[in-house]
């Protein structure tokens, strides 16, 4: 062939790479095939396994405490001449206070899970002090609703030790405990957050991703259903703000933000908080859809009172049924009462739907107060 023994060698060499890389593309375009085949086999086995390994408590929060009594006697005392300490006791926590034959207990009624557990706490404190009149009502829900913001930052620090989290800004502890108090759907959201913090720290070691920052965005994807104030940002994007504003990794952020794909998901992360949070939520028996508008339309019905100039306190009560406004009575004369409680009631007629009728009751008061040195 008139070739010397190296260019014999270098052309044989030649030939057999291109015969090798042939092979090899025919065995990657089999193995690309096979893998297409098997991913969603082998990722439905992931998820099977993960919802196996978790043991979910079944916890639907409702609208209503028992508040258990000694006797019936003390019944007579927690209303009080003429009502005056029930009423005391309603203005204060902004809960329903219903006393009937039920034998040795009373029901507390509230939509917010915060102010039933204040008005607990307090009737607790009231009924085993034995003092219970109107001025001591108002100084024991107070110290109440100090102790409440305690135990959240008490709880949030319990949750992230259960869950081996470390490293959490305080501020962001302090929500996660306030999550105790909400729920989403019916379904507690401090539950559902342990519970889809679970699920991606199992499905994150199933496919070799880092489990503790899984467990750490599983924990904290529903942060920003806890804000301070009311606000129109959605709550995957208020969530992602405030994480970042308390330097979480930006992975992080991230799955928080995109678990309702509100941004695009960049890191593997993401659709593993969304796919827990979908396990989480959608197991039978978790959520309730009816509840939360229900909830939304109380909401709504107090954020209208808080509309008119001199309303101090707005509360919904009766289900709804009852708009309980107190005013100022520095701001608003007797008169201005009765035309406020005809302006709320048309505000509610024009801007909301809701079933049956709602009655405004505005209540002013005047009081006068000295010390005896």
């Amino acid at each position: 062939s008139g070739l010397s023994a190296d260019e014999a060698k270098s052309q044989l060499v030649e030939s057999l790479k291109e015969a090798a890389r042939a092979d090899a593309m025919a065995l990657i375009q089999d193995t690309i095939e096979e893998a297409k085949l098997t991913a969603q086999q082998e990722a439905k086995k992931i998820i099977i396994n993960t919802i196996q390994r978790i043991g979910t408590e079944e916890a639907v929060e409702n609208c209503v405490s028992v508040f258990n009594l000694e006797s019936d006697d003390v019944k007579g005392r927690i209303i009080g001449r003429e009502g005056r300490n029930i009423r005391a006791l309603e203005a204060a926590t902004g809960v329903e206070i219903i006393v009937d034959d039920t034998p040795e207990a009373i029901i507390l009624s509230c939509f917010d899970s915060v102010r039933r557990e204040v008005a607990r706490l307090s009737l607790h404190k009231l009924v085993t002090d034995g003092r219970i009149h109107p001025a001591r009502i108002e100084e024991v829900v107070k110290k109440t609703k100090k102790q409440i913001e305690e135990e959240i930052i008490d709880i949030g620090k319990r949750t992230v030790i259960d869950l081996g989290i470390h490293g959490l800004q305080p501020e962001l502890i302090k929500m996660v405990g306030r999550m105790k108090y909400r729920s989403s759907y019916g379904q507690n959201l401090l539950q559902h957050s342990r519970e889809v913090a679970k699920l991606c720290g199992v499905m994150a070691a199933e496919l070799g991703i880092n489990p503790k920052l899984a467990k750490r965005a599983g924990l904290l994807h529903d942060i920003g259903k806890v804000p301070e104030t009311e606000t129109e940002v959605p709550h995957a994007i208020l969530g992602m703000q405030w994480a970042e504003k308390h330097g979480e990794k930006p992975e992080v952020c991230n799955a928080i933000g995109a678990h309702h794909d509100e941004i695009e998901m960049n890191s593997l992360l993401s659709p593993i908080v969304q796919v827990c949070d979908a396990i989480s939520g959608a197991r039978p028996g978790a959520r309730r859809q009816v509840l939360d508008s229900y909830i939304q339309r109380l909401k709504d019905l107090e954020e209208i009172a808080f509309g008119f100039g001199g309303v101090k306190k707005a509360y919904a009560i009766q289900a709804g049924r009852e708009l309980r406004v107190i005013v100022e009575s520095e701001k608003v004369n007797d008169e201005k009462a009765s035309n406020l409680s005809f302006e709320i009631s048309q505000k509610i007629q024009t801007d909301m739907t809701y079933p049956g009728q709602v009655k405004v009751t505005v209540i002013r008061e005047t009081r006068a107060v000295n010390i005896a040195k």
